[in-house]
């Protein structure tokens, strides 16, 4: 059984990653990069921020993320005081980014250029006379780390300054790192820290191996997340219903479970279900809700609370009910909690608000999940699932992305932004 739920589970990451993009195609898009707070390092050979950085820059996305709004502040005197503002845009007709901005001298200038490729992007700027002002050069060298650097008329270097994204987390969002499955795989600590970046609060993780994630110890991967200004909150892990004779063994697999993840620090712990294309009964129902109370016990027991997780075949019927009724029903509300996945509940034609009003207090978590990047596909509700007046908003909001328009760690970064600035505003 262990073997079949694998399978499918690495045909999930697979099936979910093979579609993504590798390059950023647009102008618009590449620009889109620039988004967000940014502050300078320490100096242009490092991403060690001070505790008061000389320069905050606050890009402000506008015009369906064809635009921003740009405020550079310069810290000077003990506070921050405006250095230059800009409107950057993307201009349809040129296929060129133009930009128009003020210094501190109230002088104006306007600018022209275009992202050479993905990462590297070039603009000319000149003064309301004509005259030349400056030549800057934007190396993205990671989604959260640019390199700046300003040219004279000949060519020659002026300086170099290095922003690295600060997103705020005041908003409590956290991440699935399914989202990222093979970044996490090839390189979790620089894959941690573009997160953390970007403004997640907290981490989910999907890979947990025999008291190891992603081949570091409980601790280890803790101190790791904690690093990079983020939480280690919650874990999706996976153990099949065990045979009558096995049960036992079943458990204690996930007592020494929950003691890795309480020794992680994780707060919740879940757990979905593969295999209930197959179930027939409600007596089969009844060992699976027998198996998810055991389990939630042993997490409370530890401190961790313990929620199942839905795909879209819990909406389908056994025996003229329900199966997720029947789990609602026959779970214990002690022990038993429950992540809801909201595009998996759409996949399975009910209505989530249905759900949430009904059984207002069994919803630790949801999955903010769309058929695309948040928000893309326009088919699911989102103002009226977060502004409802009849529940509230569980404690644990995971932002995940299935499916790709873009590179996975471009997609993550619209779904924070999504979250942070259109629903949770």
């Amino acid at each position: 059984m262990r073997i079949i739920t694998s399978i499918i589970l690495l045909f999930i990451i697979f099936s979910s990653t093979i579609f993504a993009k590798d390059s950023i195609e647009s102008q618009a898009d590449r620009l889109h990069q620039y988004a967000g707070l940014w502050v300078s390092s320490e100096h242009a050979n490092t991403d060690k921020v001070a505790a008061f950085p000389a320069i905050k820059m606050n890009n402000i996305s506008t015009m369906n993320r064809q635009s921003m709004q740009v405020e550079v502040l310069q810290y000077k005197n003990g506070k921050y005081t405006s250095l230059l503002t800009e409107l950057i845009g993307y201009d349809a007709k040129s296929d060129k980014i133009i930009a128009l901005g003020q210094n501190q001298e109230g002088e104006v200038f306007k600018g022209i250029g275009h992202f050479s490729s993905d990462t590297k992007w070039r603009m000319k700027d000149v003064d309301m006379l004509g005259d030349f002002y400056l030549e800057v050069e934007f190396n993205f060298q990671t989604p959260t780390n640019v390199l700046l650097e300003g040219f004279d008329a000949l060519g020659k270097s002026l300086w170099k300054t290095r922003y690295i994204k600060a997103n705020p987390k005041d908003k409590n969002i956290g991440i699935q790192l399914v989202s990222v499955h093979q970044e996490m795989l090839k390189d979790p600590k620089g894959t941690l820290k573009e997160l953390g970046r970007m403004g997640y609060s907290y981490v989910e993780t999907f890979v947990y191996d025999d008291g190891t994630f992603y081949g570091m110890s409980p601790t280890e991967f803790r101190n790791l997340v904690e690093a990079n200004g983020m939480q280690f909150l919650g874990s999706m892990t996976f153990h099949d219903l065990p045979a009558i004779d096995d049960w036992e063994s079943a458990l204690m697999w996930w007592s020494n479970t929950i003691d890795d993840h309480v020794e992680a620090g994780v707060k919740y712990l879940t757990t979905s279900n593969n295999q209930l294309k197959s179930v027939k009964s409600k007596e089969e129902l009844k060992r699976y809700s027998d198996y998810y109370n055991a389990i939630g016990k042993l997490c409370s027991e530890k401190g961790i609370t313990f929620a199942f997780h839905n795909h879209a075949d819990e909406f389908n019927s056994v025996e003229g009910i329900q199966i997720y009724d029947y789990f609602l029903q026959n779970t214990n509300p002690k022990y038993v909690y429950f992540q809801a996945d909201i595009y998996w509940m759409e996949m399975g034609g009910v209505k989530p608000v249905d759900y949430f009003k009904k059984y207002p207090n069994r919803f630790i978590s949801w999955h903010i999940k769309d058929y695309k990047e948040l928000g893309a596909s326009g088919k699911i509700d989102w103002m009226e699932l977060f502004h409802h007046q009849d529940f509230d908003v569980p404690k644990y909001m995971v932002a995940e992305v299935e499916d790709y328009s873009y590179p996975p760690m471009y997609s993550v970064q619209l779904a924070w932004e999504y979250l942070y600035y259109t629903i949770l505003d």
